[in-house]
């Protein structure tokens, strides 16, 4: 799986829990650090636990993979997960407003994706 793939695959699995303003940054051109950022928010703590356990234990059970680095806290309302070539960033809105990460990252391009029709697998 490469970096664009893992970064959709990721947008899938916060989905999955209902995440809110799902976004991928493709950040190649603008970062040595990553390929893409993931960017989505949970409405609460339990929702923002739901999110990151979703992407964490569904990543490891298949895929095999582990977040190289972790780091926030649900009680700070903003937790990375760091996949290396995709840092996956879930946090509350009030949170995500006042970073603007969108913002700081302007210049990167938007990944799109399709919305899965109703009833499609």
């Amino acid at each position: 799986m490469n970096s664009r793939q893992l970064a959709s695959f990721c947008r899938e699995l916060a989905d999955n829990k209902k995440a809110e303003n799902i976004v991928i940054l493709d950040v190649r051109k603008l970062s040595s650090i990553t390929d893409y950022f993931v960017i989505a928010t949970g409405t609460s703590e339990p929702h923002l636990r739901a999110v990151v356990d979703e992407i964490r234990d569904t990543l490891k059970e298949k895929c095999a993979l582990q977040p190289r680095a972790t780091d926030g806290t649900l009680q700070a309302a903003w937790v990375v997960l760091d996949y290396f070539d995709v840092i996956i960033h879930i946090m509350r809105e009030d949170i995500r407003a006042h970073y603007d990460l969108e913002g700081l990252w302007g210049d990167a391009p938007r990944v799109r994706f399709r919305k899965k029709a109703a009833g499609s697998n």
